[in-house]
């Protein structure tokens, strides 16, 4: 695996790369871009890419605007809302030269890759959703909401150790130390990873994108895999269970023992289920 940066817009992304193996023919296949939620990185998903890739997909992971690696402006500069971020996703793909990609999005952030997903039909082949805010009755936790707080965030959101008690509340399990060193890199080396943060948490608007989400996927003719942790305390499965009946070519697949972070929380559990959906024909 191999990590890049790339200018895209007037924004500088980092992200993780894994190309398949001449021999699995993946070149053919529509790469797949997996994005991270709240309080993580594209470090999240180390373990998941190389199996794709393994497989034949090329996969790339990138950090959001405003966290990991990537660039943090101020919100003078971005303003960053849905809007914002869906549009620089668009810039980012331009910039990588990507046409068609397959989207695995999680975690609330995850919102806006479903959101560019429905506004983008004609770039996205297919859309993964794991423990993702995509009904009305979503609501970002206490643990989440008070880092959006004015002043309240401000300090919060400056104190490294947010990355434990999130990573490790969503689900129960212990994150390893050297693990948790990468995610809190951010916030030890700037206090612009805190702002960003408390930035993205305040403009998610989540009521309206989870309306949106909620009536697009209805209508959405592509296939969809909503692979959702059981275990998550924030986000439970069975909000989602009457939209997945809706779906025009989706399912519902529960991950048992799994939490609100599914790839960081069970890796192998997630392969297990999106590499037979990349797989399949659809309807």
């Amino acid at each position: 695996m191999q990590t890049e940066t790339l200018q895209a817009g007037n924004l500088t992304w980092f992200y993780r790369e894994a190309l398949p193996e001449p021999q699995a023919g993946g070149q053919e296949r529509p790469p797949v871009v997996l994005l991270h939620g709240l309080v993580s990185q594209s470090y999240s998903w180390r373990k998941v890419m190389p199996v794709l890739a393994q497989q034949g997909f090329r996969a790339i992971a990138p950090d959001w605007i405003g966290a990991g690696r990537s660039e943090e402006p101020e919100k003078r500069q971005f303003a960053y809302s849905p809007d914002a971020f869906v549009a620089a996703l668009g810039q980012w793909l331009d910039a990588l030269g990507l046409g068609e990609v397959t989207l695995v999005v999680q975690g609330f952030q995850g919102s806006v890759g479903v959101q560019y997903a429905l506004r983008h039909p004609e770039r996205v082949h297919r859309l993964a959703i794991l423990n993702a805010p995509i009904v009305p009755e979503a609501r970002l936790p206490w643990k989440i909401k008070q880092m959006g707080i004015p002043l309240l965030g401000e300090v919060i959101t400056q104190d490294p150790i947010l990355v434990d008690r999130t990573l490790e509340g969503g689900g129960g399990y212990v994150v390893d130390d050297k693990d948790l060193d990468e995610y809190r890199r951010p916030f030890l080396k700037s206090s612009s990873a805190g702002r960003s943060l408390q930035a993205t948490i305040q403009g998610l608007k989540l009521k309206a994108a989870t309306a949106e989400i909620a009536a697009g996927l209805k209508t959405w003719d592509k296939p969809v895999l909503l692979a959702w942790g059981d275990r998550d305390p924030w986000l439970p499965i069975e909000q989602v269970q009457d939209l997945a009946q809706q779906l025009p070519d989706g399912k519902l697949v529960a991950l048992a023992e799994v939490g609100h972070y599914p790839q960081e929380d069970w890796h192998e559990k997630v392969t297990e289920v999106l590499l037979p959906f990349l797989r399949r024909k659809a309807l």
